[in-house]
């Protein structure tokens, strides 16, 4: 009878549109509570990353700065040296760094080039597969070589070539190395191309799909990304030998080379290199390393805001085309975050010398310091909180 009554009541205040009826006007009327007032709005990820990253950065000085900006391919001497005096980006190691080698030894070289830097390296490698295989060459490191993934796509699919992905990521990350210069997002089906050994060997669209589950997997396994060679190579010739014209249409670019490097960026890619091809529906002088208008590209159209890097700034498609200290400044002013680089001395001093006579914005290499270092937060070398010291 009592929850009759009850029932009753609470009809009657309905009708007479009394607040236990929950009228909306009341609602509304209600002050929102102290608590809703003070629960502040979280910044997303992405924001805390860049603050972080600028925070840290921001420690540094410019010498610093621009010594961030350099991938330098390792020095058979002197290594950790030379990393503790400039605190340089990145080593990027060669065969000749693995020669005779044992895994132990391999990670013992490489922690002392971390300890000596202030600054935690991007420690990379080209561990492609097939024909390119700096790791895979030793067998004290593995006991067979990588095999292309061109081979892996062939004999099974996706499905193979993502295993492989997860086994150099698991062999790399075991000595050290926290960048593969990998994967080859060129599209290629001419066995008669230069590249087309490195590639899938398949059309835009089923090369974009590998790239996709590629990236996916290294990042699932916290490797360093490299898509390479924007904005593809096609069938030009090899740049370590010199100077390389692309004739091709803007079409055959965007309905067909960007789609792998678009799908590469969309699954979360870190880092883009640029090739040294003069592409001329782009820029009619300059090579693509070198020219503001391919990065523009890349930055704008395909919407990329991670660490854009040349190829090697001594291979012969440069240095017929100008001088090593010239190209650094030049690679700079185009808007390159890394520089990869086998003259690292020369070089950081071309760039410095270019900043300090106002050839370069000393913001320019703040711009790409940041960015480098965003990268080295995202692989989990450098603390991403603010405070955290430079020293």
């Amino acid at each position: 009878m009592k929850r009759f009554l009850a029932g009753l009541l609470f009809a009657a205040l309905c009708l007479t549109g009394l607040p236990a009826c929950g009228s909306s006007d009341s609602a509304a009327s209600d002050p929102p509570s102290q608590k809703e007032q003070t629960v502040p709005q979280q910044p997303d990820p992405e924001t805390v990353l860049r603050n972080a990253a600028q925070a840290y950065t921001d420690q540094l000085s410019l010498e610093q700065q621009l010594a961030q900006m350099f991938f330098t391919r390792c020095p058979e001497t002197d290594a950790a040296a030379l990393a503790a005096q400039y605190n340089i980006g990145g080593y990027l190691l060669f065969g000749r760094d693995f020669e005779g080698q044992t895994p132990d030894t391999i990670r013992e070289t490489i922690r002392s080039y971390q300890e000596a830097a202030a600054t935690p390296m991007l420690i990379g490698v080209d561990e492609e597969g097939g024909t390119v295989v700096r790791v895979s060459s030793n067998p004290q490191l593995r006991a067979e070589k990588f095999r292309s993934p061109q081979a892996l796509y062939r004999e099974g699919g996706l499905p193979l070539l993502i295993e492989d992905t997860k086994e150099k990521d698991a062999l790399l990350s075991s000595l050290g190395i926290n960048v593969n210069f990998a994967p080859v997002c060129d599209v290629s089906t001419n066995p008669n191309d230069f590249i087309y050994a490195r590639t899938i060997g398949q059309d835009a669209a089923a090369t974009a799909e590998c790239i996709r589950e590629q990236v996916a997997q290294m990042q699932a396994d916290r490797m360093g990304i490299v898509l390479k060679h924007f904005p593809g190579y096609g069938s030009n010739v090899d740049t370590h030998t010199g100077i390389a014209i692309d004739e091709r249409p803007p079409e055959t670019f965007r309905t067909g080379d960007f789609l792998p490097f678009a799908a590469g960026i969309e699954a979360g890619a870190q880092s883009v290199l640029v090739s040294h091809n003069i592409v001329r529906c782009m820029d009619d002088a300059l090579p693509a390393s070198l020219s503001p208008a391919v990065h523009d590209i890349l930055r704008d159209e395909l919407g990329f805001d991670g660490v854009v890097m040349t190829d090697d700034l001594i291979m012969e498609a440069i240095t017929d085309y100008t001088g090593g200290e010239n190209a650094a400044v030049l690679a700079v002013q185009a808007g390159n975050d890394m520089l990869v680089s086998s003259d690292f001395v020369t070089q950081y001093n071309a760039v410095l010398a270019a900043v300090q006579d106002g050839r370069i914005d000393p913001a320019r290499i703040r711009e790409s310091a940041v960015r480098v270092i965003r990268w080295k937060m995202q692989l989990g070398l450098i603390e991403t909180d603010p405070a955290h010291s430079a020293e």
